[in-house]
């Protein structure tokens, strides 16, 4: 069985640079660019583990992860953060949404976005 992971990233480049790295890690990818089309794609696929951006164009992060945890069947999915505002969001603050882990998107280096989604699937 593929894992399937879905990324949520309104930077173009940077969405495909991730599901580049995520594919070559062996894992089936899907993209959303904005919050409301990952709602659609996440009941859909039910992926495995969601890599996901704070600033999104339109709806935050924030919207999205209050809208998972209103869906029972959505609560056990584990999600990622990659943002640049990783110095300014504490794991503590966000692991009752699901996150399990936070990647700062300067220092990131793109074996650590497979490491993070393998370390929150084990």
């Amino acid at each position: 069985m593929t894992t399937r992971v879905v990324v949520v990233e309104d930077d173009a480049w940077l969405a495909e640079h991730y599901l580049r790295i995520l594919r070559r890690g062996g894992y089936e990818t899907y993209h959303a660019a904005h919050a409301l089309g990952a709602i659609d794609i996440i009941d859909d696929v039910r992926p495995h583990a969601i890599l996901l951006d704070v600033l999104l164009t339109g709806t935050t992060a924030l919207a999205l992860l209050h809208e998972l945890r209103t869906h029972a069947d959505l609560t056990a999915i584990p999600i990622v953060l990659a943002t640049n505002l990783a110095d300014q969001i504490r794991l503590e603050d966000v692991e009752s949404y699901g996150v399990k882990r936070i990647l700062d998107k300067a220092t990131m280096h793109p074996d650590d976005i497979t490491a993070a989604v393998r370390g929150v699937l084990a």
